[in-house]
């Protein structure tokens, strides 16, 4: 039982994290405004484009439960040592990136998505929904998919679990942020959060991989 709250309460973590990290969800308020959506369009298109993007994470991350289950099987080391210090390790890569980051300092917002060149290029309505559906889907959760490396031992239950936990938090996510954030809960500063994604998902990581230590599986 241990085991499956840890993997739980991990993904929720990663997923909560990573729904709301702006660049997820502000280039599609940002477009809605140029396009002129009413609210009920942009939840519409917030929904198509979370479905989009977490399908793709859990296509690759069921692929990378499977290897480790098979690998679990007979290396037991691998989920009790090896996953935790590929999770920290990624954690202490994105410190290394966030450091990077703030030594250039940059003021360019880094999205998923060109927000300037969809709005430029003034193309229809479906082939927004098109370009941002795609856009998502070609960028998967690289926190999450390392995470189903780390619930394999638990099978198809592990999986299933990582797999409903950030397909919900993730889509749910992103659909409130943007709702509450059209509403008129602008004045909310995602400057930090959106210059330093990097930061928060690295100390998630560290946690979560720091966490798996110290669970007995």
């Amino acid at each position: 039982m241990d085991s499956i709250i840890q993997i739980f309460f991990g993904s929720f973590l990663l997923s909560l994290v990573h729904a709301t990290i702006p660049s997820h969800w502000l280039p599609i308020i940002a477009i809605s405004k140029a396009e002129k959506w009413n609210n009920k369009e942009t939840i519409i298109i917030t929904a198509v484009t979370g479905f989009s993007h977490t399908l793709s994470t859990v296509a690759i991350g069921i692929i990378v439960g499977l290897v480790g289950y098979k690998l679990s099987e007979s290396y037991h080391f691998i989920t009790k040592y090896i996953a935790p210090i590929i999770l920290i390790t990624l954690g202490l890569i994105y410190f290394y990136l966030e450091y990077r980051h703030s030594l250039i300092k940059t003021a360019h917002q880094h999205h998923h998505i060109d927000i300037d060149q969809i709005v430029k290029n003034r193309k229809s309505k479906r082939s927004i929904v098109f370009t941002l559906s795609v856009a998502m889907f070609f960028s998967p959760c690289l926190e999450i998919e390392v995470y189903y490396f780390t619930a394999s031992h638990l099978g198809w239950l592990g999986i299933g679990i990582v797999s409903i936990v950030y397909f919900f938090v993730t889509v749910l996510g992103m659909i409130f942020l943007v709702h509450f954030a059209s509403k008129g809960v602008k004045k909310l500063q995602w400057h930090f959060l959106e210059h330093h994604d990097k930061l928060i998902s690295g100390i998630i990581l560290l946690l979560v991989g720091l966490l798996a230590f110290f669970i007995e599986f």
